[in-house]
């Protein structure tokens, strides 16, 4: 199965730490990041864990809900929760979903046929409160995730869900955005009443108010 942006996440029951969960009703209204590992104590992901559990502040003021997965069981994730707490100061303190049979990650399509399967769960995945899927990222295991680059997405989603904008490049809270070229200019200055500078007909940036962000 191929997950594709926009699509509704499949639903799935699951035990993990937290207990046994059916993944939308434990979503409820808040968004989602659901993000995957290859197996249980592997250095990268022990790091990845760690930082997850301490930007819980920032989950909560985006009403995010993390949630972790690997194909150990349960048993193996208590002892790997000692292990990321001891070496990266912070308790997790979110599900991390068993998916010993696989069931899961074949669910959303995390495991290539061709692939050896302990390589290629390294996904992440943004689900709005509609259940809806909102960003897909895919990791070698090599390579550890930015969770900086998550949230900036995830503000980015938030924000251009509420207005007729979106973010350009490398951009980051704060600064300008793109006007939708949907709008025409009459109703681009009837939403930005602040103004907006015109570089070409398709592309008109604009400051937001703070209250605005």
């Amino acid at each position: 199965m191929t997950i594709q942006l926009g699509q509704i996440a499949p639903d799935f029951e699951q035990d993990s730490t937290h207990g046994r969960l059916r993944f939308h009703d434990w979503l409820g209204p808040s968004w989602g990041v659901l993000f995957s590992h290859p197996r249980n104590f592997t250095p990268v992901c022990t790091t990845e864990l760690g930082e997850v559990a301490k930007l819980r502040p920032e989950w909560d003021r985006r009403n995010v809900k993390p949630i972790g997965l690997s194909v150990d069981p349960v048993d193996a994730h208590r002892i790997w929760e000692v292990d990321i707490a001891e070496t990266q100061g912070a308790k997790l303190d979110f599900p991390m979903i068993a998916d010993p049979d696989a069931r899961v990650s074949s669910l959303y399509g995390m495991i290539h046929p061709e692939s050896d399967p302990t390589v290629t769960v390294r996904s992440v995945f943004v689900i709005d409160p509609a259940r809806k899927v909102r960003l897909i990222l895919t990791y070698p295991p090599s390579t550890g995730r930015n969770f900086a680059e998550i949230l900036r997405a995830i503000d980015s989603l938030q924000l251009t869900d509420a207005r007729s904008i979106a973010t350009p490049v490398n951009w980051a809270p704060g600064e300008p955005v793109v006007i939708s070229p949907k709008l025409s200019d009459e109703e681009a200055s009837r939403q930005f009443p602040q103004g907006y500078k015109t570089l070409k007909p398709y592309l008109r940036i604009v400051d937001l108010p703070v209250s605005g962000q």
